[in-house]
């Protein structure tokens, strides 16, 4: 039985900031980045960096306008939004996510359900996936990280990972809290690096990470399944 879901008030503007301080961190490297390192593979199976990026307009755009129909992210419907896209010329396609990272904000603190807050945190994630492609330092650290961290705890929440207490050791001495308490089951343990915590509840590759994670298993932790 789980203890204390949701009971951490949210802060409906979080994901607004989140989203502006990464377009303005973002914006300015996929504008100077020749066209041809869009064709490379990120960590979005089968997707590339052009990929990626049509991706987070569109599902941001969609915000934006209230194009919000059933089934609206789940990954046949993020492929066909891609496939729209091929054609577009890159300006086009930059244009929208700088849009989406301007405007979706407002909207989804305007969500008083939150349904939309892993929205902003997931688009943070794919300017990880977007960076690492690129050999860009600090894929899924960086200056947004503490703005991330807190919605990373307010989503691990509503997706139902349980208990977690993690030791960053590249960040404040304050152990982090994420998901929820079970009754019977003390909570797991992380110590690592803030990056490798973010790649672990993300499901991003974990390749030449070091960390000690205890009473938990990393599937049980995935926030986008």
């Amino acid at each position: 039985m789980r203890t204390d879901c949701l009971h951490e008030e949210r802060d409906p503007w979080l994901p607004d900031r989140l989203l502006r301080t990464e377009r303005d961190l973002l914006m300015p490297l996929l504008r100077r980045t020749p066209e041809e390192a869009y064709e490379l593979r990120t960590a979005c199976p089968g997707w590339t960096v052009r990929q990626v990026v049509a991706h987070c307009g569109a599902a941001l755009v969609r915000i934006v306008e209230g194009r919000l129909e059933e089934g609206v992210f789940l990954p046949e419907a993020n492929a066909r939004d891609v496939a729209e896209r091929e054609e577009w010329p890159l300006a086009r396609i930059l244009d929208e996510l700088e849009r989406g990272l301007t405007e979706a904000g407002p909207v989804i603190a305007g969500h008083e359900d939150g349904r939309l807050d892993a929205v902003a945190l997931g688009e943070w994630v794919h300017a990880g996936d977007v960076r690492e492609a690129f050999g860009e330092p600090h894929a899924y650290c960086g200056p947004s990280l503490d703005l991330a961290l807190p919605l990373l705890s307010v989503t691990s929440r509503r997706r139902e990972t349980p208990r977690l207490v993690g030791v960053l050791k590249d960040r404040d001495p304050t152990p982090v809290a994420l998901g929820n308490a079970i009754e019977g089951r003390p909570p797991a343990t992380f110590e690592g690096d803030a990056s490798t915590l973010i790649r672990i509840y993300a499901g991003r590759p974990l390749v030449r990470t070091r960390y000690e994670l205890r009473g938990a298993t990393e599937k049980e932790l995935l926030i986008y399944r």
